[in-house]
């Protein structure tokens, strides 16, 4: 059960009580940062990328990922940053068959990200971040060996944004990814298949839908 905790707003004054979310670790046992009661909540007045993730060990085996950092909408429109506390760490154990992927609804932009994210940490991809070259649509994220495009609009992608995302992993001597929320135009798809690129669609529940065959065999590679 996840840990409750006293939250005032520091621009209303107004009294909360808080529970952080769980996130399923790989090895599929839920890992909840561990918050700090004592420390008061920060206001969040711009996002940054970095500012929005924090590393979790997880209680069972050990494994250390990033996950959204906790925060709580306060009803006076401030959105407040929850202090979370250190956390230890575990032996891991001998390795578990993965588990089945757990999605996140999406309900905003970010929540596109964070399904996306989630799902490659899923696949076994680790340190991702937010990539270093934007994308001329949607958000771009990275990892070793890999970038990825998160298309959160409710444009279809267009051969414009399959070919740019296949240009920065050439640069970069990567693997590319595509996630769309919309789907993508037929001459986006026919691209992919001749470029190898694995496009997926984010349905609203924050799974990601295989749309071509590389992305069958990407999904079958974690299994």
């Amino acid at each position: 059960m996840s840990e409750t905790v006293p939250v005032r707003c520091p621009a209303c004054r107004r009294e909360h009580v808080y529970s952080a979310p769980s996130y399923p670790c790989a090895c599929g046992a839920p890992v909840t940062p561990a918050l700090d009661g004592t420390a008061a909540p920060t206001p969040v007045a711009h996002r940054a990328w970095d500012e929005d993730w924090v590393t979790v060990s997880c209680g069972s085996c050990g494994r250390r990922d990033q996950w959204p950092r906790p925060e709580l909408g306060c009803p006076c429109g401030a959105v407040l940053r929850v202090p979370i506390a250190g956390t230890g760490s575990a032996p891991p154990p001998d390795p578990e068959p993965r588990p089945p992927f757990q999605p996140v609804t999406i309900r905003t932009a970010r929540d596109a990200v964070t399904a996306a994210a989630l799902y490659l940490r899923w696949l076994g991809y680790r340190d991702i971040r937010r990539a270093d070259q934007r994308p001329p649509s949607g958000i771009g994220l990275a990892a070793r060996g890999l970038v990825a495009q998160v298309d959160p609009t409710v444009r279809p992608a267009s051969l414009r944004d399959v070919e740019c995302l296949w240009l920065t992993a050439m640069t970069e001597d990567s693997g590319c990814v595509y996630f769309s929320l919309a789907g993508y135009a037929e001459d986006a798809r026919e691209r992919a298949d001749a470029l190898g690129i694995p496009l997926f669609v984010l349905d609203l529940t924050g799974t990601p839908q295989p749309m071509n065959g590389h992305a069958d065999e990407l999904r079958s590679s974690a299994s």
